[in-house]
């Protein structure tokens, strides 16, 4: 029986993704020495949450503030959720917010209004969903900047509306202690805001167990939405070129897709695979279990756009794999800048390192060794013990 402060973490939706998998590790870093409330815009499905990500997260517990005295079951994190809306709009909120952006925005906005209105009733505020406007000094986890808000001289007529409408103040937001995804994030953090972020990598969320080298297939992976920023189209491209230099490889697409703006593009990549069925499969949607088996026993993976850290990157070399990425953005930390043979500026450029390391076994095992050692760095216990760090630092200087 101890005495728990009471926390107060914002996050307005689930809809899959690295940065889902950040605010539901958050909770169980954090669900041994605080209360926790998670406050949403509409209701989750927490036991499918659980399934996908591998937490072990319950709601069967009130929670009140202040701080009280509990007892907690072992093996289990017990938290409180609270929705906005209940879980019959889950499906017509989720739509919106894909497909509609001004209402996103809007729900979003709204959603975080309500958030700074009961702020005060807890001992410590989060946001893991970027920087934010809490009502009070919080903590803030950016995934990347200008999510919610952007500067007023730059901000969209609908963005100013919502800062406007619902009172976001930039100067409370610049107040709160700033955690974020990588290096390269915590650059651009500093140059947006001018405030120093601490970097809390973010976990691969799945155990992994890579089947041997030899046994793997000479296959690549390219995983992600199927939308435009992602380049899924090069990626076809480039290891159309790899085979016409006489290698057998094949590629393995997975991926949702990214709303209604991206349809036209899903369509252009479908047409695409297709030209090149006898190499290249799509998987729209695959079960995340299939995903992970697909991830063991596949050799090479080709990540073609910049990521402020890049989940799947970090998958990748969990699973045992050599990613190729290109040259800008977080995913050169989880590969380590020094491997420059699968780091790419070029199309072309991607061509020829992808070539020299399949014709050069040899390089492949020393890359492997390499990413080896990259793997704790995205641990659950090196985030785990990260986050429990830096928030109970925030929490004795507040």
């Amino acid at each position: 029986m101890t005495q728990r402060k009471t926390m107060a973490i914002w996050q307005p939706y689930f809809l899959g993704g690295g940065a889902e998998a950040v605010a539901l590790w958050t909770l169980v870093a954090l669900g041994s020495t605080y209360d926790i409330a998670l406050h949403t815009l509409v209701d989750i499905d927490l036991d499918r949450l659980n399934t996908m990500y591998g937490t072990a997260l319950s709601r069967d517990r009130p929670i009140t503030a202040p701080a009280r005295l509990v007892s907690r079951p072992p093996g289990e994190t017990v938290i409180q959720v609270k929705p906005l809306l209940g879980p019959r709009l889950r499906p017509w909120i989720h739509r919106l917010i894909a497909n509609v952006p001004w209402v996103r925005l809007a729900l979003i906005h709204w959603s975080l209004a309500r958030f700074r209105a009961i702020s005060a009733d807890y001992d410590l505020v989060m946001s893991t969903y970027n920087a934010v406007d809490l009502g009070r000094p919080g903590l803030q986890y950016l995934h990347w900047v200008y999510v919610v808000e952007q500067p007023w001289a730059q901000a969209t007529p609908a963005m100013k509306l919502m800062l406007w409408w619902f009172k976001f103040s930039p100067e409370r937001m610049l107040r709160n202690v700033s955690l974020t995804n990588s290096i390269h994030t915590a650059q651009a953090v500093q140059q947006a805001y001018g405030l120093g972020a601490q970097v809390v990598y973010p976990p691969v969320t799945t155990d992994l167990t890579p089947l041997p080298w030899a046994q793997k297939e000479q296959a690549f992976v390219c995983s992600g939405r199927v939308v435009v920023a992602k380049y899924t189209h090069r990626v076809i491209e480039i290891l159309a070129a790899v085979r016409r230099q006489g290698f057998d490889i094949k590629l393995y697409i997975t991926g949702g897709g990214g709303g209604t703006y991206s349809w036209g593009y899903g369509r252009k990549v479908r047409h695409l695979a297709t030209a090149h069925a006898d190499w290249v499969q799509l998987y729209y949607d695959l079960p995340h279990s299939d995903y992970l088996t697909l991830l063991t026993r596949c050799r090479y993976g080709l990540h073609h756009k910049p990521e402020p850290f890049g989940i799947a990157v970090a998958e990748m070399v969990q699973a045992g794999m050599i990613p190729f990425v290109t040259n800008r953005g977080g995913q050169i930390e989880i590969v380590n800048g020094a491997n420059t043979d699968i780091i790419f500026q070029s199309a072309q450029e991607a061509v020829d390192k992808i070539v020299a390391v399949l014709a050069n076994p040899q390089r492949q095992i020393t890359l492997l060794d390499s990413l080896q050692q990259q793997r704790t760095l995205f641990s659950l216990d090196q985030f785990v013990r990260a986050m429990g760090h830096q928030v109970a630092r925030a929490a004795d200087e507040g």
